[in-house]
């Protein structure tokens, strides 16, 4: 799999723009050094990309950027599940997406918030995001974009891909762990695998868009968007139903992956135990008449004969060995 795209450099103005582009129709998208150049009442529809780390990004956002008070309340709402909702005539979506720094680490997932409007586009994130980037790429590269619906559906297409792939990495890995279990090396891969399927569970409620909320969006859409622009998010929302069956199918090979673990790891310790007790039980007689013997008291048999240590040598032996026969009988499986 090729890198991912490296985060955009900042902008040059220092004002919170992290990459910003004009689209006018017949023409290549236009990159905007600072959010001074946002013209929303000129032709064709503005995207916005800002980082919500930098205080004079957030600070536009409120004051020049026009987007509605839901837009605010959904940066510091508690819920970070993945939704498109409609309020008015903007479309505003909660996507959560990997870090660059992804590592199949829980942690490694942050939100991005967009705004979609009929002449503009905002978006803001805390931490750079590989789906947006590679949106940044595609925008820069000419891909076209015919309205603000058809970036957004974009932008959800490169999320599935990036979910897709990380199920790919997850997928390769599990095959890694599996021949290494047939091959009875159990050593840190109980670990492992707990730590991929909480992972998978986390991606699954995060990046999984909210079936209730995006129907109510499509079933009512703002009265701007073209029939087509719906009829590309219905795509999308297909598309990400196929990458989460994936994701549901590997957290079903995880499981029985940790049963397999679970059911190895029991059989090895039920085989040492058996071990243990067959030792502790074949060593009872010695302990047994060493202790006897031992007694500091008179009237100890065969003491005062010459060959008395090997005829108890002999007797423990022969106890050994009767006690070892009836070990063997009663553990032996049935039928032979």
């Amino acid at each position: 799999m090729s890198n991912p795209p490296q985060p955009a450099p900042a902008a040059a103005a220092d004002d919170g723009l992290i990459c910003g582009f004009a689209f006018s129709p017949g023409v290549p998208a236009r990159p905007l050094a600072s959010l001074a150049e946002a013209d929303f009442g000129a032709a064709g529809f503005h995207w916005l990309h800002v980082s919500l780390a930098n205080k004079a990004g957030e600070s536009w956002l409120q004051s020049r950027s026009g987007l509605p008070e839901s837009f605010f309340d959904a940066l510091t709402q508690g819920s970070r599940s993945t939704r498109i909702e409609r309020d008015g005539e903007w479309l505003l979506a909660v996507i959560n997406d990997v870090t660059y720094d992804f590592g199949f680490d829980i942690g490694d997932v942050a939100t991005l918030w967009v705004a979609v409007g009929p002449d503009r586009v905002v978006s803001a994130r805390r931490h750079p995001l590989r789906s947006v980037d590679r949106l940044r790429v595609a925008v820069r590269g000419g891909a076209e974009m015919d309205s603000p619906v058809a970036l957004l559906d974009h932008l959800l297409r490169d999320q599935a891909d990036e979910l897709q792939a990380i199920v790919r990495r997850a997928a390769d890995r599990l095959d890694e762990i599996e021949d290494q279990l047939l091959a009875g090396q159990l050593e840190q891969h109980t670990t492992e695998l707990g730590r991929l399927r909480r992972l998978m569970v986390r991606l699954q409620r995060l990046l999984a868009p909210e079936p209730s909320a995006l129907q109510r969006t499509l079933s009512s859409p703002p009265r701007w968007i073209a029939a087509e622009d719906l009829a590309h998010l219905h795509r999308a929302n297909d598309e990400f139903s196929l990458v989460l069956r994936d994701v549901v199918s590997l957290q079903e090979r995880i499981k029985l992956m940790q049963d397999e673990c679970a059911t190895r790891v029991a059989e090895e310790n039920n085989r040492s135990l058996f071990t243990l007790t067959v030792v502790t039980v074949l060593a009872l007689p010695i302990n047994l008449v060493s202790g006897l013997f031992g007694m500091n008291v008179g009237g100890i048999p065969l003491a005062d004969r010459p060959g008395g240590f090997w005829w108890m040598l002999s007797f423990i032996g022969a106890l050994t060995l009767a006690v070892a026969w009836i070990v063997r009988r009663r553990v032996r499986p049935r039928g032979r």
